[in-house]
């Protein structure tokens, strides 16, 4: 595996800027990371993204990127596992340094953190119980409908603007919303293209995808606390690099080998691909 180095310039910025690396909670309510560890926070109930091996240990997508990105910058990488409700919490209290957690650029949230460059692109499918006879998102726009979203997801906030006409049914995790979907009592669930696609693979006598497009393409960042530019600027150079380097490609291969494959049949954009 390819090992990142900086460029000189951006060492000089890191050198320059290591009166303000002070901590989690520095004196001017800035929580940037010491010399040694990054607070990464991520809820990790969200394979193949965020979740835990056999042993209980942290696992996936975006805990590798945040061992990449500490390998770059040098940092010691501790994960926390933080409720989804929990997160952006935990970067204004200084509980962690920052969050990747497939979480959805928004102006909402941009309010009260700042994100990264987009690494990820992610679009709206619907994860449908195979007798509900759904076919798009205009059929789940129904009276007697019922919709199942993940409190706080994107998926939750579309089906809140569109979905006027339907019952929604808010739970706090995506493996309660797959259950009411694969058990007949909600007729669909809306989440990423991605997470439907291993849902339906793994529930496929129970329900269908729809992967028709609904909206555009949302762009997933790292959240840091607001105002802390040292490391969001860190983290840009880190993502621009790494994606030349081919570590997205690599994450690809280790991960989401079939689903990269299906997304190609379909003629989807790659979630990685900004091309």
């Amino acid at each position: 595996m390819m090992i990142l180095k900086k460029s000189g310039a951006l060492i000089l910025t890191a050198v320059l800027g290591l009166t303000a690396l002070t901590g989690c909670g520095s004196k001017d309510g800035t929580a940037e990371p010491d010399q040694k560890t990054l607070v990464v926070a991520m809820e990790l109930a969200y394979p193949p993204f965020e979740t835990k091996d056999s042993s209980g240990n942290p696992t996936g997508i975006s805990v590798d990127l945040a061992k990449a990105f500490g390998e770059y910058a040098g940092y010691e990488v501790k994960i926390e596992n933080i409720s989804w409700d929990g997160l952006i919490p935990s970067l204004q209290t200084g509980k962690a340094d920052m969050v990747i957690s497939s979480m959805t650029i928004t102006e909402e949230r941009k309010k009260t953190v700042d994100f990264s460059d987009p690494y990820a692109n992610a679009c709206l499918a619907i994860l449908a119980n195979k007798d509900a006879g759904i076919s798009s998102i205009e059929d789940l726009n129904e009276s007697g409908r019922k919709v199942a979203v993940k409190t706080g997801s994107t998926g939750y906030l579309y089906a809140q603007n569109h979905l006027q006409n339907a019952e929604i049914v808010a739970l706090s995790d995506e493996s309660a919303c797959v259950t009411e979907v694969s058990q007949g009592k909600a007729d669909g669930f809306l989440y990423d293209q991605l997470t439907v696609y291993r849902n339906w693979k793994n529930h496929e006598d129970t329900t269908q995808a729809v992967f028709i497009p609904f909206q555009d393409a949302e762009q997933w960042g790292i959240a840091v606390q607001k105002g802390n530019a040292g490391l969001l600027r860190e983290l840009n150079s880190f993502i621009a690099e790494y994606r030349t380097e081919g570590g997205f490609g690599r994450l690809s291969e280790k991960y989401l080998g079939e689903e990269q494959k299906t997304f190609k049949e379909l003629g989807f954009t790659w979630f990685f691909d900004f091309d």
